[in-house]
């Protein structure tokens, strides 16, 4: 067991008081590396909330800049970043939340030449893309390298999301199987989110990533939690693990990676 500084039991004072979590929890989550994909709306609170737990190495991958349109949502941005990359900008302020942390920043679009290589190196990913091919091509490298992951898409006033634990549970494309045809659903910036949402579902999946790393509580396995804002109703969806899965299923054909035209962003 590590030894604890008196200022590390003191930030972390109200996880080791949890009986769940305790010391042997926050040593966990100092030893975890998390990837975010997505630095952006959901990117922005899981950042924020992973980096004051104590992730001990968090990626953030992104290849946008900041722009004036960002902070109505992405609080992790100030208006005097306007203009610099995303990753640089949710660094400097996880860092000056948290000095004991490390964060790695990947400037660049994650494809199928490069998702491997980089999500491999982590516990867990937290998928907060705007696109759907990205979102299959997160889902697949994951699968093949047998990487949990949260998945979290936001649309006008709804959110989902699901944890997927390949292997164990049902997975992204066991629900969804192929990406819709582009234009079938509206962009982010064609139809408008509200910007609490993005707060709303950036704090269950950060939530979902502590528990998985400190293993406490029921993850959304095999289940698909969508809400509406504007009622305030949240719903369970059970999913169930697919045998014929093009990419987890007994027969998988999905075997290598391949890049799709970039459709709309959604849920």
């Amino acid at each position: 067991m590590m030894d604890f500084t008196e200022d590390q039991l003191e930030r972390y004072s109200r996880h080791i008081l949890l009986q769940d979590v305790g010391v042997e929890g926050q040593e966990k989550l100092l030893n975890a590396k998390v990837l975010l994909v997505g630095a952006g709306g959901l990117g922005a609170p899981v950042s924020l909330y992973l980096a004051a737990a104590g992730i001990g190495t968090i990626g953030i991958v992104d290849n946008d800049v900041v722009d004036l349109s960002n902070l109505q949502r992405q609080v992790v941005n100030f208006h005097k970043d306007i203009g610099i990359p995303k990753v640089n900008s949710a660094r400097d302020k996880m860092i000056a939340i948290n000095p004991d942390i490390t964060v790695k920043t990947h400037k660049t679009f994650l494809c199928a030449d490069n998702i491997r290589e980089i999500i491999r190196e982590y516990d867990f990913v937290v998928e907060g893309t705007d696109n759907f091919p990205a979102k299959f091509l997160i889902n697949d490298a994951c699968v093949m390298e047998n990487i949990p992951f949260s998945h979290g898409g936001i649309l006008r006033f709804d959110g989902q999301t699901m944890t997927i634990v390949p292997g164990k549970s049902s997975c992204y494309r066991c629900t969804f199987r192929t990406p819709p045809p582009p234009d079938v659903v509206p962009s982010c910036s064609q139809a408008g989110v509200l910007g609490a949402i993005a707060g709303m579902l950036g704090t269950i999946q950060a939530a979902e990533t502590l528990k998985y790393i400190t293993g406490t509580g029921d993850l959304l396995t095999d289940t698909l939690l969508t809400f509406d804002a504007k009622s305030m109703n949240f719903r369970k969806v059970p999913l169930k693990k697919r045998k014929d899965c093009p990419i987890c299923g007994e027969h998988p054909s999905i075997t290598k990676l391949e890049d799709a035209a970039q459709a709309v962003c959604g849920i």
